[in-house]
C-alpha cells in the first residue's frame, strides 16, 4: 500500500477523532447536574439507566482519547519521514566562508582633511 494513502487514512481518523472528541465533551453533564438525579428526579426515564450517561461517555471518550494520539503520533512520523525524504533531494549545504585578508597595498588611504570628525 502507497504510503501516501496510508497517511491519508490516518489524517481522517485523526479529524474524525478530535470531532467525536469534542461532541463527547459537550454531550457530558457537569457534577452538579448529578445532584438530582441521586434523588429519583427523572433518573429512570433515561437511555443508560438511573447512574445516567456519564461512566459510558467517560469511557468512550478515555478510548477516543488514545485513538487520537496514536494517530497524532503516526502523523508526526510521517511528516518526519517526509523532511528526511526532502533533504535527499541534493540541496547543497551552505558552508562557512572565510573571509580573505586584503593585503595592504589594497586597502585605501582615507585623507583625515575631508572628514567632519571633531578633534579632541
Amino acid at each position: 500500500m502507497d504510503l501516501n494513502i496510508v497517511e491519508t487514512l490516518v489524517l481522517v481518523a485523526h479529524v474524525l477523532a478530535a470531532l467525536v472528541i469534542i461532541c463527547l465533551i459537550l454531550i457530558q453533564q457537569g457534577k452538579g447536574a448529578d445532584m438530582g438525579a441521586g434523588f429519583g428526579a427523572g433518573g429512570s426515564s433515561t437511555v443508560f439507566g438511573s447512574e445516567g450517561a456519564g461512566n459510558f461517555l467517560t469511557k468512550m471518550t478515555t478510548w477516543i482519547a488514545i485513538g487520537f494520539f496514536m494517530t497524532s503520533f503516526a502523523l508526526a512520523y510521517f511528516a518526519k519521514q517526509r523532511s528526511v525524504n526532502v533533504s535527499d533531494f541534493g540541496v547543497p549545504e551552505v558552508l562557512q566562508r572565510q573571509e580573505v585578508p586584503t593585503p595592504l597595498s589594497e586597502v585605501p588611504i582615507v585623507e583625515m582633511e575631508n572628514t567632519s570628525i571633531p578633534e579632541l
